[in-house]
């Protein structure tokens, strides 16, 4: 199978679908690979190194779309890449289609079989290709949402581990899972009053378990989750719903109720967003100001730690991207009924419920198209 990795065009998105190391695991294994020209740049991986691995590197993105039977992505195609997918292509990448109907329908004009990174499940249900970049932005919020609540980012100038004398920044994680421990970690790892909100009982139990006196563990409820907002210094959004729309948890009403200068870092924004005053921001240009509260909405967070990011993921992607190159994706998807879960869109039909009923758009069993 000939594998195509292009660069990526998404507003500062510096990751890449391949690591050198991985190429040279899939030339090993017999499989062509085509690089587009400077797609490693960010991670600070030149053609060179991908020319030494096996690979042959290519001057534009058509070029590898034209020729590649896959294409190996980071982030979802933008619309021009969409309109160069062909029927029957393979596309592995993150996708998160359910607040995106116009990614949806032009993946479903293409008539190619789409792999979505964040929809694929392990045999315990959990989400193993997500859980990299969850664990990378979970880290991540707590540094950008500090930047945030400075004075001269909008914020309300407090340092969240304090001084000696002045209390520590009262942070609240919404969400236990891996987006939440990680946030809850670094918070704790600085110093900050860490409030983490959740509903699972036993993950409840976990948290405690691990975190003990440093974070206090409480069970998310509206009137619980309105009552901290009121002495928050920063909220950290990390709830998920598997391929489906996050939950507006943070209404609107809720933010005149909020100190002013305090920080909300959705980290959900890729699904939509859990706070309902969200819009997906950029690197350029990572946050607004609503009734005085700081917004930090970039939809990218793991692409601005590109070398970590890249080399965490592909040590979890990798391992179905060299299946489907050896069996062919229907072969891949027949062998593994966790692989196929991350079929979303597949020769002209969506294929993921979730994604389906947040769209409103029709969709067929995932097992039909085998």
């Amino acid at each position: 199978m000939l594998i195509g990795v292009p660069k990526e065009i998404k507003n500062h998105e510096y990751r890449v679908g391949l690591t050198p190391e991985s190429v040279a695991e899939l030339v090993q294994d017999g499989q062509g690979v085509i690089v587009e020209t400077k797609a490693g740049e960010g991670i600070g991986a030149s053609d060179a190194e991908y020319e030494a691995a096996g690979a042959k590197i290519v001057a534009t993105a058509p070029d590898v779309f034209e020729r590649a039977d896959m294409v190996i992505k980071v982030k979802e195609p933008q619309p021009n890449e969409c309109a160069m997918l062909r029927p029957g292509q393979i596309l592995y990448t993150y996708l998160h289609l359910a607040p995106d109907p116009q990614q949806t329908k032009a993946l479903i004009k293409s008539k190619a079989v789409c792999i979505a990174y964040e929809t694929v499940t392990d045999d315990k249900g959990h989400l193993p290709l997500l859980k990299p970049m969850s664990q990378v932005a979970g880290r991540l919020a707590i540094q950008v949402g500090a930047k945030a609540l400075q004075k001269d980012s909008g914020g309300r100038g407090v340092l969240l581990g304090g001084v000696p004398g002045v209390a520590p920044a009262k942070v609240v994680v919404i969400g236990g899972g891996d987006v939440g421990f990680n946030a809850a970690q670094m918070a704790v790892g600085l110093g900050a009053d860490v409030t983490i909100l959740e509903r699972s009982n036993d993950r409840m139990e976990a948290l405690a378990n691990y975190f003990g006196v440093q974070a206090k563990v409480v069970r998310s409820t509206p009137v619980v989750l309105a009552n901290l907002l009121k002495a928050a210094d920063m909220v950290v959004g990390a709830v998920l719903i598997p391929g489906a729309a996050a939950p507006k948890l943070v209404t609107r009403d809720m933010l005149p109720t909020m100190l002013d200068g305090s920080v909300l870092v959705d980290v959900a924004i890729d699904q939509g967003g859990c706070f309902e005053t969200s819009k997906a921001t950029t690197h350029d240009d990572p946050t607004f100001i609503i009734d005085g509260v700081v917004h930090y909405c970039v939809a990218n967070m793991p692409g601005a730690v590109s070398r970590t990011s890249t080399y965490a993921l592909n040590a979890a992607t990798l391992v179905h991207a060299k299946r489907i190159a050896k069996l062919g994706w229907k072969g891949a998807l027949k062998d593994d009924p966790n692989l196929l879960n991350g079929l979303n869109v597949c020769e002209g039909k969506l294929t993921y419920a979730a994604v389906g009923e947040a769209l409103g758009i029709d969709y067929i069993d995932a097992k039909t198209c085998l």
